[in-house]
């Protein structure tokens, strides 16, 4: 039986994820319509390079619960918060090494996806 507790996080964690997700489709599309299509490639694939990686710590944060797996608890934190770094890099670096992408929209909207991140759990509702 799984942790209610952890299953709260967990689904909290992907909330979080799919709310950067939609701020990044609204950003992309705010960069297609007054730059055009790579600024759309551009500024999605910045923000894709936020959101997926909190993706993979979401994953791997939330892949034990309960007191008796404290310990597996805290390395599976430490697991995906390196795997989250590793993942950004990698990204970054195949997204600029195969792609001719736009600083300006890449980096904009990257850092929105970050600043949601931060921001968004003041909106979340704690019952």
């Amino acid at each position: 039986m799984r942790n209610a507790l952890a299953l709260k996080g967990k689904k909290s964690a992907y909330q979080l994820v799919f709310f950067q997700f939609i701020s990044v489709l609204l950003c992309s599309s705010i960069f297609f319509v007054s730059l055009g299509v790579d600024a759309l490639i551009s500024s999605f694939l910045g923000g894709m390079i936020a959101v997926l990686p909190n993706l993979v710590f979401a994953t791997f944060a939330f892949a034990h619960s309960g007191a008796s797996k404290a310990d597996k608890v805290v390395k599976s934190f430490y697991r995906g918060e390196a795997l989250k770094l590793v993942t950004t890099v990698l990204l970054f670096s195949l997204v600029f090494a195969n792609v001719k992408v736009g600083f300006m929209p890449t980096f904009v909207c990257y850092t929105l996806a970050l600043i949601v991140h931060w921001i968004a759990p003041v909106f979340f509702k704690k019952k």
